[in-house]
């Protein structure tokens, strides 16, 4: 063996280094390679000589050597391997060998065969590609992120699953959205070619850890590629590591002339493409799999068990009416003195659950809610034990004041929540357990208007109503008469995005929603908020069509939409109903007086006082200020003629101002209920 260097070759006394077959020349000029031992030393050989064919008279040598590239490291400048050198080394040995050491052979004009000029290339797409790349395809996390954070947070969400979007749907729609996007985004960036890289502080860490860190030890030959593997696990460094095989093969591609990578590198095991896509495939399902349940555990209106997908061995609780455990939940018993229509109302139920018919379309089961306390407060009692029957074709309205619990009751309806104890049945199906088939048949007005800015009226009722199974000329037909119905048809009005709509717009579009696909029972809260007065009577007219073959509960403030639109109703306070009936049977069992108001001056409010108890020694002031009062006079001791001769014969003894005489109105009623509903006391 030989030495050589870049100076002028010499003959030197080097080590014996005799090898007794080809294979071992070969391993010997190998080892010395940079890469050839995990000792990663350098000791290379430029050559070894066969002398054993050549003798005194015969010159027929072997010339082994490493034809590797010695600096392909895919960065530097290529050096050339000088076999002509070796040539001419090996020559003068034998004719020293020949005759003597002083002979000489010069071999000065012998040259590389002549090639074309190797150009410097510098390509910095595929020198970087591998950790800017990675902050531009990681852009497109913070905009699925962003998408379903929206829909979660505006509450879009639960109003699609409220009108029979179920949870598979949903996430496979969803994931199959954002891979469009994301393959049509990586082929515009592939067409294109350049793309400007504004990425986030994770997108940057991300592709700055795999850079400084991941790639050292995928450029380590003697790295476990096991441990490579587990590293890989990690999503960004799995990305990293096959943007880095592509930009190295790039750039080999590039300066060697090479073909770059095809599909057939795949099975080449130093690339590690091929585990690359294997776990990103495997990541992706296990994703998938992954966002369904922590949706499933933790998502607002689902609240399941974390055990929710051995259910499937369990015997499924039958979904018809059924009558609940007598036993009662809890340690506290509640001592309550129930209103003979409270008490009626209990007892239809009962008898609904012995006996069940699909006629009634709501029954409600002793519900009720309780919120634990915090921070040292007790707990607060949202709903006690309430029991309700709804048929199909009542509008039922819910009149409380603020804080009363309906609004807690409605959220046990819709899914949003559930009951702490009692339940609720649903078109025969059960609120805890069957929320899903519920919301097939559900329509939902909530009270904030839930609608996407950039969709127009059209599309939110095309949406809504394909969830509702509608389809073709049946879908269209519906759309059309739901926006002539709250006059969104005329004048583009359908057609503009709701983010530009009115507040009395937006309202009448959630009530349109509330109502496409004919759903069998309908939940309202305030629907008329914020419509002008001929919008208002526009709406009612809607409802009041609605209600003929379904059932519609409805909350409300305003008096007036409760009488016009009601079939019966309920005053609810401190979580419990204090009274039901239609409205004419509230006002005679409650308001079983007139109400007399006359205004005048301060001196003469006694003549008042006494004129008023001429007519009606029961009579009850009510209202009293600076010379307006207003009494309460029983219907059984007054005669309206009366009333009226008595003022005027007071008109002449003083001045009278204004004065009147009313019928108890429904508001009236409400006042009187709940101020005399007193809290429940409880019993430990």
């Amino acid at each position: 063996f030989f030495a050589s260097h870049w100076i002028e070759l010499r003959c030197a006394q080097v080590l014996r280094l005799w090898r007794n077959s080809s294979s071992e020349v070969n391993n010997e000029l190998y080892k010395g390679y940079r890469k050839g031992n995990t000792e990663r030393k350098i000791n290379e050989i430029v050559a070894g000589y066969d002398f054993l064919n050549s003798n005194e008279n015969i010159f027929n040598v072997s010339i082994w050597y490493n034809a590797t590239y010695k600096n392909d490291t895919g960065f530097d400048t290529i050096a050339l391997a000088r076999i002509p050198r070796s040539v001419n080394l090996v020559s003068d040995a034998y004719l020293q060998f020949l005759l003597g050491p002083g002979t000489k052979m010069l071999f000065e004009f012998v040259k590389e065969m002549p090639k074309p000029e190797t150009k410097i290339k510098f390509d910095l797409a595929s020198l970087l590609g591998a950790l800017f790349f990675t902050w531009v395809i990681l852009q497109l996390f913070p905009v699925a992120l962003t998408s379903l954070v929206y829909e979660k947070q505006q509450n879009l969400r639960i109003m699609m699953k409220m009108h029979g979007l179920g949870d598979g749907p949903y996430w496979m729609i969803s994931y199959g959205y954002f891979l469009a996007i994301s393959v049509i985004y990586m082929l515009c960036f592939v067409i294109f070619g350049s793309v400007i890289v504004i990425a986030y502080i994770g997108v940057f860490g991300t592709g700055l850890l795999a850079g400084f860190l991941f790639q050292f030890f995928v450029q380590d030959t003697s790295f476990p590629n096991g441990w490579i593997i587990v590293m890989e696990l990690y999503p960004g460094f799995a990305l990293y590591r096959g943007l880095y095989e592509f930009s190295q093969a790039s750039f080999s591609g590039d300066t060697l002339g090479t073909r770059g990578m095809r599909w057939g590198d795949l099975s080449d095991s130093t690339n590690g493409m091929k585990e690359v896509l294997i776990i990103m495939f495997v990541e992706w399902l296990l994703v998938l799999f992954s966002a369904y349940y922590v949706d499933q555990v933790l998502s607002t209106g689902s609240w399941k068990s974390p055990l929710l997908f051995l259910k499937r061995f369990q015997k499924n609780p039958s979904s018809s009416f059924r009558k609940p455990s007598i036993q009662r939940q809890g340690s506290k018993v509640f001592v309550t003195t129930e209103k003979p229509d409270i008490h009626q109302e209990t007892e239809k139920v009962e008898q609904l659950l012995l006996e069940p018919t699909m006629n009634h379309a709501i029954v409600c089961d002793k519900l009720r809610k309780v919120y634990p306390g915090r921070d040292g407060n007790p707990e607060k009692f949202a709903v006690r034990e309430l029991s309700l029957a709804l048929p199909q074709g009542e509008c039922f309205g819910m009149l409380g004041p603020n804080g009363a619990g309906k609004t807690s009751f409605i959220n046990m309806m819709i899914g949003l929540t559930q009951p702490t104890s009692g339940t609720a049945f649903v078109q025969g199906l059960d609120i805890r357990t069957n929320m899903n088939g519920i919301y097939t048949s559900m329509g939902v007005c909530p009270q904030n208007d839930l609608l996407w800015e950039i969709l127009t009226g059209r599309e939110h009722l095309l949406f809504y109503g394909r969830l509702k199974n509608l389809k073709g000329s049946d879908l269209t037909q519906a759309v059309e008469e739901s926006l002539k119905s709250v006059n969104l048809f005329h004048g583009g009005v359908a057609d503009k995005k709701a983010g530009k709509y009115s507040g009395g717009m937006k309202r009448r579009l959630s009530v349109a929603i509330s109502l496409i696909g004919d759903p069998r029972v309908v939940y309202m809260d305030e629907p008329s908020t914020g419509l002008d007065p001929a919008s208002r009577k526009n709406l009612w007219n809607v409802v009041n069509r609605a209600k003929q073959d379904r059932a519609i509960i409805l909350t409300t403030h305003s008096m007036e939409e409760a009488e016009v639109l009601c079939d019966r109703l309920g005053i609810f306070v401190e979580g419990s109903f204090q009274c039901i009936g239609n409205p004419k049977e509230l006002k005679g069992r409650y308001g079983g007086t007139y109400v007399f108001s006359m205004a005048t001056s301060i001196d003469h409010e006694t003549d008042v006082e006494k004129l008023v108890q001429q007519l009606s020694p029961n009579a009850k002031k009510i209202y009293h200020i600076s010379g307006t009062q207003k009494f309460e006079l029983p219907k059984d001791e007054v005669k309206i003629a009366n009333v009226f001769q008595a003022v005027e014969t007071a008109k002449g003894n003083f001045p009278v101002s204004a004065w009147g005489l009313a019928d108890t109105t429904l508001e009236d009623v409400f006042i009187k209920v709940a101020r005399e509903a007193q809290p429940y006391d409880t019993l430990s």
